[in-house]
C-alpha cells in the first residue's frame, strides 16, 4: 500500500526561478571574448569538458563556472590569454550574482497549494551564498518549512532529507531528470519532472518512464491537480 504523501521537495533553479538562461548569456559573452582563438561550438565543447572535470573540485554554481571559463581560456590560447580578457571573464562571473530573480510562471501558485498541507522543503545545490541570495530575493522563503542547500543530489541525499516520515511518503519536484527525479525515485519517493526550455548538458538523463513513481507535468500550473490526484 502506498504511504500517504506527507513531505514535498522542490528544486529551485529552473524549477521555481530562471537560472540556466543567465549562464547561457554569460557563455555567449565568453565566446565573443575568445572569438580570435576558437570557434564558438568548439569553445562551448571545451568549456563543458572543463565543467565536467571541475565539478568534484569546485562543485556546482557560479564560482566553478567562472573558474572553468578561465581554465578554458588558458587552454585554447596555449597560455597566451591577455590579462584583460581574464579580467572580463571575472567580471562576467560577478555579473551572474547580480541578475534579478525571475520567478517562473505558476511557481507561487504551486507553493500556495501545498503550503500548510504538507511539509515543504527547498532542496537545491550550488554555492551556499548564491542560493541563499536567490531565495531571499525570490520572496518565496515563507512557503518552506526547511531549506537544504547540498553539494549534490544523490539517492542518499533524498533518503536523509526524507527520513522523517520516510521516502515513500515524499515527493520531489524539479526540472532535472538526473538530479531531481531519478535519485528521488531510487530512494523510494515520487519523482515529478517539470521540464525547462533550457537543459544543461550535464543534467541530461533518460526519463524513468517505466517507474510507477514517475510523473511529468508540462509546467507548475499542472502540479496542484497532479498532487490532488495522488492524495
Amino acid at each position: 500500500m502506498t504511504s500517504p504523501l506527507r513531505i514535498i521537495g522542490f528544486d529551485a533553479d529552473d524549477t521555481l526561478w530562471q537560472n540556466e538562461v543567465f549562464y547561457r548569456l554569460t557563455e555567449g559573452q565568453f565566446t565573443e571574448l575568445l572569438a580570435d582563438f576558437a570557434e564558438p561550438d568548439h569553445l562551448s565543447d571545451r568549456l563543458l569538458a572543463a565543467e565536467r572535470r571541475n565539478l568534484k573540485q569546485y562543485g556546482f554554481g557560479i564560482k566553478g563556472f567562472t573558474l572553468s571559463m578561465i581554465e578554458t581560456a588558458i587552454e585554447v590560447t596555449d597560455g597566451r590569454v591577455p590579462a584583460g580578457v581574464i579580467g572580463r571573464i571575472l567580471a562576467a562571473g560577478r555579473d551572474l550574482h547580480s541578475h534579478p530573480i525571475e520567478i517562473l510562471p505558476e511557481a507561487r501558485t504551486a507553493l500556495e497549494h501545498v503550503a500548510g498541507r504538507f511539509r515543504v522543503v527547498l532542496i537545491t545545490k550550488g554555492d551556499l551564498f548564491d542560493q541563499e541570495r536567490k531565495l531571499a530575493q525570490s520572496g518565496l522563503g515563507d512557503f518552506f518549512d526547511a531549506v537544504e542547500i547540498v553539494s549534490d543530489k544523490t539517492t542518499d541525499t533524498y533518503r536523509r532529507i526524507f527520513s522523517d516520515p520516510g521516502p515513500e511518503a515524499a515527493m520531489m519536484i524539479g526540472n532535472s531528470v538526473k538530479s531531481d527525479v531519478v535519485p528521488a525515485i531510487e530512494a523510494g519517493s515520487w519523482g515529478i519532472h517539470v521540464p525547462h526550455e533550457i537543459e544543461w548538458a550535464i543534467e541530461a538523463a533518460e526519463l524513468p518512464v517505466t517507474s510507477p513513481r514517475f510523473r511529468q507535468v508540462p509546467d507548475l500550473g499542472h502540479l496542484p491537480a497532479l498532487i490532488d490526484g495522488l492524495t
